[in-house]
C-alpha cells in the first residue's frame, strides 16, 4: 500500500539541541545550561552553548528542509529565550527570532509545528522548585499565552510537552537529565504538574489561535516480560504503568493507573491525585515518539531490579537500543484500540549510528536508511490496520547536542561538523527526499 496522499512528511528538532546562542540577545539561563556546565554530567564536558548554531544559521537549515521536500517542521521554543526569568518581563529579541524562523519556514512552503516545552526550563523557575512547584501550572499557561499570541497567526499546530516521562523520570528520579535530581516524590510531583499544565495550556492555545490544533507528545514503549515467570510479568506490568499508562491514562481518562499509585506508595501522599482529571482536555492529535521496546527479566533476590533480555542476533543502534520495527506497529495499534485519539503523528523516530565523516560531499549511512525503511513500513502496517496515523517526523534533521551524550551520538539525516558548522546531507536524507517525492518505495 502507499501512504495516503495527504500524509505529512516532516522533520523534527529541539531548541536547546540545535540553537546555541545560549546566553545571547537576552536569553535567560535554562536548566540544561546549568546541568551541562556541571562537571561530570555530560559526556566530554559538552554543552549546548553553540550546538548547531541554528540561532544564526536557520536560513540555511530551512533551505535544506525545502530541498528535502518536507512538508512540516516540528521545532520547539526556548522558554528562557522569550521569558528569561520564566515569568514576567519578555525578551523582544527572543520573540523576534521565532518570528523570523516561522516566517522563513512558511516562505519555504513548509508548515510549522511548534512544541512549547522540550526540556529547557528557565533556571530561574527551577530555583523556585520547577516542575515540583504547583505554581508552574500558572507559569506555563502564561508562557503559552505569550507565544501563541505572537505566533498563532502563522502556527496552527501546537504540542504542549515533549515526553513528560523524560522530564519527570530522567530529570527527577534518575538524575541523568536536568535538573539532575534523584527524588521519587519530586518525580511524581513533576509528572502531576506537567500533565495538569498541559490541560491548562490547551484552552489557552485555542483561545489565542484561530483554527488551532493542539496535543501532547508522549514516548510510549512496549514493556514485555522476558518469560512467563511471575516476577518477569510483574516487572513488565510495572514498567507499563510507569512508562505508558501513567501518561496515557491521565491524558485520555483523567486518572492515574491504580497499580501505579500502589507502586508509588508514600511518594504521592498529600498530592491531590483527583486533580489529574484536568489533564484530560480533548486534544486534536497525539504525538508519539518511538524508539525501542523493553523485554524485562527479573534479577533473583533483587525484586526491584530488572534487566533487558533481547533475543539472540538482535541488532542495536549506537544508543544500544534494539532495532525492532514491529514494536512501532504494536504500540500504534494498542493506543488506537485502548485510547482512541482522533489523529496520531509519529513526531520522532530515528537512530544514532557511528557515521563516517563526509567523503566527497557524501555521508554513507546505510544502516540508518535500512532503519527508516523498516520503521516506515511498520507505520504503513499500522495504517493498514486502521490506525489514524497522519504523519511522520524524522528525528532528527541535524546531528545535534544529544543531551547527556553530548555530541557523541548522531541522530541527524544531515551531518554537522561541529567545528566548522558545515552541513552535509547523508545518504538517509537523500533516501527520505526520494521517498517524499514518490521516487522511492519501501519494498
Amino acid at each position: 500500500m502507499a501512504f495516503p496522499k495527504d500524509f505529512i512528511w516532516g522533520a523534527a528538532t529541539a531548541s536547546y539541541q540545535i540553537e546555541g546562542a545560549a546566553l545571547q540577545d537576552g536569553r535567560g539561563e535554562c536548566i540544561w545550561t546549568r546541568f551541562s556546565h556541571t562537571p561530570g554530567k555530560v559526556a566530554n564536558g559538552d554543552t549546548g552553548d553553540v550546538a548547531c548554531d541554528h540561532y544564526h544559521r536557520y536560513p540555511e537549515d530551512v533551505a535544506l528542509m525545502r530541498d528535502l521536500g518536507v512538508g512540516a517542521y516540528r521545532f520547539s521554543i526556548s522558554w528562557p529565550r522569550v521569558i528569561p526569568a520564566g515569568t514576567g518581563a519578555l525578551n523582544p529579541a527572543g520573540l523576534d527570532f521565532y518570528d523570523r524562523l516561522v516566517d522563513s519556514v512558511c516562505a519555504a512552503g513548509i508548515t510549522p509545528w511548534a512544541t512549547l516545552y522540550h526540556w529547557d526550563l528557565p533556571q530561574a523557575l527551577q530555583d523556585r522548585g520547577g516542575w515540583t512547584n504547583p505554581e508552574i501550572v500558572g507559569w506555563f499557561a502564561e508562557y503559552t499565552d505569550v507565544i501563541t499570541r505572537r505566533l498563532g497567526d502563522r502556527v496552527k499546530n501546537w504540542f504542549t510537552h515533549n515526553e513528560p516521562f523524560c522530564t519527570a523520570f530522567l530529570g527527577h528520579m534518575m538524575g541523568v537529565h536536568a535538573p539532575g535530581l534523584t527524588d521519587t516524590r519530586a518525580t511524581f510531583l513533576a509528572v502531576h504538574h506537567a500533565l495538569i499544565a498541559h490541560g491548562e495550556a490547551v484552552p489557552v492555545i485555542r483561545r489565542n489561535v484561530p483554527g488551532a490544533k493542539a496535543g501532547i507528545v508522549l514516548n510510549p514503549s512496549p514493556q514485555l516480560p522476558a518469560t512467563d515467570h511471575p516476577e518477569d510479568v510483574r516487572l513488565a506490568r510495572r514498567g507499563d504503568a510507569m512508562t505508558n499508562r501513567l501518561f496515557l491514562d491521565a491524558v485520555f481518562k483523567g486518572q492515574y493507573p491504580t497499580d501505579l499509585i500502589e507502586i508509588a506508595g508514600q511518594a504521592v501522599d498529600g498530592i491531590d491525585l483527583g486533580a489529574i482529571q484536568k489533564a484530560a482536555v480533548k486534544c486534536d492529535f497525539l504525538g508519539i515518539n518511538y524508539y525501542m521496546r523493553w523485554i524485562l527479566a527479573h534479577v533473583p533476590g533483587k525484586p526491584e531490579e530488572a534487566v533487558n533480555r533481547f533475543p539472540p542476533g538482535t541488532e542495536f543502534t549506537a544508543m544500544d537500543w534494539e532495532i525492532y520495527p514491529q514494536g512501532l506497529t504494536d504500540m500504534l495499534t494498542r493506543i488506537h484500540r485502548e485510547y482512541g485519539p482522533i489523529d496520531i503523528y509519529v513526531t520522532e523516530n530515528g537512530a544514532a549510528f557511528d557515521d563516517p565523516e563526509p567523503n566527497n560531499g557524501v555521508v554513507e549511512d546505510p544502516r540508518r536508511v535500512a532503519y527508516l525503511r523498516g520503521y516506515l513500513a511498520a507505520a504503513q502496517a499500522a495504517i493498514a490496520q486502521g490506525v489514524p496515523l497522519k504523519g511522520y517526523f524524522v528525528w532528527s534533521l541535524l546531528d545535534n547536542f544529544e543531551w547527556a551524550y553530548g555530541y557523541e551520538k548522531r541522530f541527524g539525516i544531515i551531518h554537522v561538523d561541529f567545528q566548522t558548522q558545515k552541513r552535509t546531507p547523508k545518504q538517509s536524507a537523500l533516501f527520505y527526499k526520494r521517498l517524499i517525492a514518490g521516487q522511492e518505495t519501501l519494498g
